[in-house]
């Protein structure tokens, strides 16, 4: 990637504008190849969101992840470049991709400030391989045309621009001049249509019926029989419940709500470009890194929350005392270290579980830190992580497999890795759980269940009713 110094704040206009495109056109001509052009500007107060909302174009794919309770948010739409793929080597193809396009980008502007710069958005299914009939492939990367984001009191907003050998520029640069002077000072009409449009509606849900919840009961039941007989220790079920709307949903109304309701988990949006997109609000990250500082965390071991303060102690007393839990989460544990071990990083375990307590479930949480030591890349933290225990189970191979044996329908992104990564490899990832598909008027939630040795395939289903009742909620 090159980087161009940019003038002072009150030197740059248009003029130093189309000069830089012109710059940028000249290396695509000499080199026979598109470069990217992107521009950076630090911008006062804006709500990421609600600025995607206000571009938000069902047939462009888009990106957002906030996690609310940090102060931190970013988005993107409309895709200059992107990377589709399928197969076992979706992780290092992505990589590749990225980092073909960074050799090709061109910044400028305030590339100080954070989150500037190219951010790289992706999303990885479940499977390798999807199937056809899913919504999404193994794997998506774009880099958008439009990026906001916050980090705490920092507000930043870049475009990135193909420029081709034979692109022409004016357009180009009155297009971003008059976002910039849209950035410089961003105004919400409240009398807009879209937000008077985001008043929660009436849905239906499909009853899901007894048959269904015999099937998965059988379910929970086979796998704890291939359990027994030491096939794994530990796979994940899930389910799905769909829902019907008198008229089509904006999937970021529904998730401007979710956010509101869970400040203290990822809610993100992922939009194919076909008119589906998958929301949620997942309270697991998958892993972040800072500069050379990596995080990720073992989730397992679920609880309800209770009506009254007492009662919602005895539910976390009996989780935290739980054998079935603790042995579920200690599993997720060793996995992530197992998993950790051949790769040039150092992160450690928490020495002790704490609790993550969202609205209507808590969780035992442990917390990983540690660094990176070599030429490890986030991806490669992310291939060797994804799926986790606590989304697939262990050993992950032979749960895998179990997974695509017990269940009866695509699951898609649901369960994947969603997240960033930016020109330094920095990024954040997140696992795509408590998610709803919305496509027009109907919507499919997802909820799934952790098995091990003392389940109980009743009291796994009663557990995905309380994950899809919290989806079922935003929804109505």
């Amino acid at each position: 990637m090159k980087t161009i110094h940019s003038p002072p704040e009150e030197e740059r206009g248009y003029p130093e504008l189309l000069a830089f495109l012109h710059g940028c056109r000249e290396e695509a001509r000499k080199s026979g190849s598109f470069r990217i052009a992107t521009i950076s500007l630090r911008v006062g107060r804006i709500d990421p969101l609600a600025v995607l909302e206000s571009i938000f174009e069902p047939s462009e794919h888009h990106f957002y992840l906030e996690k609310k309770d940090r102060e931190e948010a970013i988005a993107g739409a409309d895709a200059v470049v992107i990377h589709l793929a399928d197969g076992p080597d979706r992780f290092k193809k992505a990589r590749a991709f990225i980092d073909d396009v960074l050799e090709r980008t061109i910044c400028i502007g305030d590339l100080d400030a954070p989150r500037t710069g190219p951010h790289f958005f992706c999303s990885f299914s479940f499977f390798d391989d999807p199937g056809a009939d899913s919504p999404f492939p193994g794997v998506t990367v774009f880099l958008p045309r439009w990026q906001v984001s916050r980090v705490g009191s920092d507000y930043s907003a870049t475009a990135n621009l193909r420029i081709d050998v034979d692109s022409e520029l004016e357009p180009m640069a009155e297009k971003v001049w008059r976002a910039h002077q849209r950035f410089s000072a961003f105004k919400f009409r409240k009398n807009n249509p879209s937000i008077d449009a985001a008043q929660p509606c009436t849905a239906s849900a499909i009853p899901a019926g007894e048959e269904v919840r015999r099937d998965f009961e059988k379910s929970v039941e086979n796998a704890l029989d291939l359990i027994r007989k030491k096939r794994f220790q530990k796979v994940v079920l899930a389910r799905y419940l769909d829902v019907e709307m008198p008229m089509e949903l904006n999937p970021l109304h529904a998730l401007n709500r979710l956010r509101m309701a869970y400040p203290n988990c990822f809610t993100y949006s992922v939009a194919n470009g076909r008119g589906q997109s998958m929301i949620g609000a997942s309270p697991e990250r998958l892993a972040r890194r800072q500069g050379d500082i990596l995080e990720t965390e073992a989730l397992a071991g679920s609880a309800p929350r209770g009506a009254t303060a007492v009662e919602d102690a005895a539910f976390a007393e009996e989780l935290l005392d739980s054998a079935k839990d603790v042995w579920e989460h200690q599993l997720v544990i060793d996995a992530i270290s197992r998993r950790l071990r051949n790769l040039s990083v150092e992160c450690e375990p928490a020495a002790h579980p704490d609790l993550l307590q969202l609205a209507n479930v808590q969780h035992l949480r442990t917390a990983f830190t540690g660094k990176f030591l070599g030429d490890s890349h986030l991806l490669d933290v992310i291939a060797a992580l994804h799926p986790t225990p606590a989304v697939g189970g262990t050993p992950r191979e032979a749960a895998y497999d179990a997974i695509a044996e017990l269940e009866t329908f695509p699951r898609g992104l649901y369960t994947g890795a969603i997240g960033w990564i930016d020109s330094c490899g920095n990024g954040d990832f997140a696992v795509a759980i408590r998610s709803t598909l919305v496509d027009g008027a109907r919507a499919r939630a997802y909820a799934g269940a952790g098995i091990v040795e003392g389940s109980i395939p009743a009291r796994e289903w009663n557990e995905t009713e309380v994950k899809l009742r919290a989806v079922l909620e935003v929804l109505t």
